[in-house]
């Protein structure tokens, strides 16, 4: 027996005219230009690779479709994010002037302390030994900063 439904009017319905309506919209659709200039039109569909997230493919599609991540790879962006940061203020050491070198110490016991945090999500969050990320040696930081600020 094929399912059933009333419509507005209290008449019987079938599945057949269920699937009438949606092609007739369909087709109404196609008619007033609704699918034309759609992408990839006329060409195969691209194929994502997904084959390394195994299991997990479907889940990381879901979140790349949401603008996401998996949390781990979320908080790599920030570590990657406080590594820059102290690269740049390592960068820029030269020029800083020594009123300002107190400013620039406190801004690397900062930004490590900020990276190493992230790092610590990161590898508590990370799948596989492969994400992890080594902790920064706050005192060998401080190093680089102090030769790049007596050059």
């Amino acid at each position: 027996m094929s399912p059933q439904r009333r419509d507005a009017e209290g008449r019987p319905q079938t599945a057949h005219s269920w699937e009438s309506l949606v092609e007739r919209q369909i087709r109404e659709a196609m008619d007033g230009g609704a699918f034309e200039d759609l992408p990839y039109q006329g060409e195969r569909l691209p194929l994502e690779d997904d084959s390394a997230a195994g299991d997990w493919a479907m889940a990381h599609r879901m979140l790349r479709n949401a603008g996401m991540a998996p949390p781990w790879i979320e908080s790599d962006k920030e570590a990657r994010k406080q590594l820059a940061a102290l690269e740049a203020l390592i960068e820029r050491a030269p020029t800083i002037s020594r009123v300002s070198h107190g400013r620039a110490r406190r801004d690397l016991a900062h930004i490590v302390a900020a990276a190493n945090q992230a790092i610590v999500r990161v590898n508590a969050e990370a799948p596989t030994l492969r994400q992890h990320r080594r902790p920064l040696d706050p005192q060998a930081e401080a190093e680089r900063l102090e030769r790049a600020l007596s050059t």
